[in-house]
């Protein structure tokens, strides 16, 4: 069965060109919004930082858990019905919540909003399987470093955005939030053409195999898929320490206000963005996508324990570019598990990614928030406000010798030759010697709280 579709280049570079864009539109608007939600959660509870944090971890739960029911729907949808009609109904479903967050004047408004946001947040979901349609499989892994590009660009710019927006109002980042998924959803409505040709979707919807628990049945039937699915949500589960307890963390121990956490964000976004430019796209075809893997999770976990232990914030910022290594695992482990699956399966693959990101933030973010409220109170036994980010990286330690272990009949196999990647927008040079910027790919998902 082949797997590419019969889309024409100079289609499948504007199909290309708009899943980076939107990729990138998407994260500029959560961008935008990451230095001040936690803010605006603190004013709408009227209470201090340790309950800030409590309610921040009960919105990411529940965003999660929406995630995680309504994940494998929408990747059973795309496969169904083709991708483009749920990426633009995702997009258009993400500007009409933000307009939502940007006027709730409660909390349990605020709230409500947030269960719709997860609802209609499918696009990373999409964009991927969409990838996965246009895209044979030796240029995958550049491919999905491509969209880390996009992931670290829109982080450079929508967190210091974010914060200057939100220093003149806490609403004001919610507007452009709003405006940016608008923008996008037009844009696509004229440029994206369907990847999945209709001989190449399911005869039928199956409600059976869309819902969480059915969708990950898909997993088990390919053994190393499911051992890399386990390393992908240890993945996941550590990074809610970053969307859970960072703004606040660096409130209490470094006392970075909204404008000072956009400037890091957009510090994390630059040095990713150079990773996966200048290095992604090389490493995969010179040394193996097993070893590069591996590299990136065991940077992660360095990361995690210099930020942690650091005591001043100037020793926090060097830890953001170890962080930035860690996101060399995300294209690696996309492209082995599509290796292994159907074409016709990736869009369901996809949701179950996706759910498993949404199923461990529905308890990291209560983990690491309580985690990270437990260090700081009065009455701890021990004051250690970087436990958290500890315990992140002993998580990713464990995700490392899974992934150790589920590649290990990589390990004799030699590098294949480099292939071509996939055209960026505007036939620009391919990801490995343009500087753009990308994120993990665990930073999606999700995984957007």
């Amino acid at each position: 069965m082949p797997t590419t579709t019969t889309i024409t280049e100079p289609r499948r570079r504007a199909a290309v060109a708009f899943i980076f864009v939107t990729i990138l539109l998407d994260m500029l608007a959560f961008g935008v919004v990451i230095p001040v939600l936690p803010h605006l959660i603190q004013q709408l509870s009227g209470g201090g930082l340790a309950e800030a944090a409590w309610w921040v971890g009960v919105f990411s739960a529940v965003f999660a858990l929406v995630q995680f029911v309504f994940s494998p729907v929408q990747g059973a949808l795309s496969d169904r019905y083709g991708r483009r009609p749920v990426i633009l109904i995702s997009n258009l479903g993400l500007a009409i919540d933000f307009v939502i967050l940007a006027l709730a004047p409660t909390l349990w408004l605020l709230f409500v909003a947030r269960v719709v946001l997860g609802i209609t947040a499918a696009s990373f979901t999409t964009a991927n399987a969409y990838i996965a349609d246009i895209t044979p499989k030796e240029q995958r892994a550049a491919a999905y470093g491509m969209l880390g590009g996009a992931f670290g660009l829109g982080f450079i710019v929508g967190p210091g955005l974010g914060g200057f927006l939100g220093d003149i109002s806490l609403r004001l980042p919610f507007w452009v939030s709003a405006g940016l998924a608008l923008c996008n959803f037009l844009y696509g409505f004229f440029v994206l053409p369907e990847s999945l040709p209709s001989e190449r979707r399911t005869p039928r919807f199956e409600l059976h195999s869309a819902h969480p628990l059915g969708s990950l049945k898909l997993l088990k039937r390919y053994p190393q898929v499911l051992e890399l699915a386990v390393v992908m949500f240890l993945v996941y589960l550590a990074h809610y320490v970053l969307q859970t307890t960072f703004v606040l963390y660096a409130d209490y121990r470094y006392h970075w206000g909204a404008q000072a956490v956009g400037f890091v964000l957009m510090l994390v976004g630059a040095c990713d963005g150079s990773v996966q430019a200048f290095l992604t796209g090389r490493l995969a075809p010179r040394y193996g996508e097993r070893r590069v893997l591996l590299a990136g999770m065991a940077c992660g976990v360095g990361a995690f324990l210099l930020m942690g232990l650091a005591g001043t914030g100037w020793v926090f910022l060097l830890g953001v570019p170890l962080m930035a290594l860690w996101g060399l695992s995300g294209p690696p482990i996309q492209s082995i598990m599509t290796h292994q699956v159907d074409p016709t399966e990736q869009g369901r693959l996809q949701g179950a990614i996706t759910s498993l990101g949404s199923f461990a933030g529905i308890f990291g973010p209560y983990l690491f928030a309580q985690v990270f409220a437990w260090s700081i109170a009065p009455g701890a036994p021990w004051h250690l406000p970087g436990l958290p980010f500890v315990l992140a990286a002993v998580l990713l330690l464990a995700g490392y010798a899974i992934a150790a272990w589920a590649t290990r009949h990589l390990a004799a196999e030699q590098p294949g030759e480099a292939g071509a990647v996939p055209e960026l927008p505007c036939g620009e040079p391919p990801a490995s010697a343009t500087p753009m910027a990308g994120l993990p790919s665990s930073s999606s998902t999700e995984h957007h709280s």
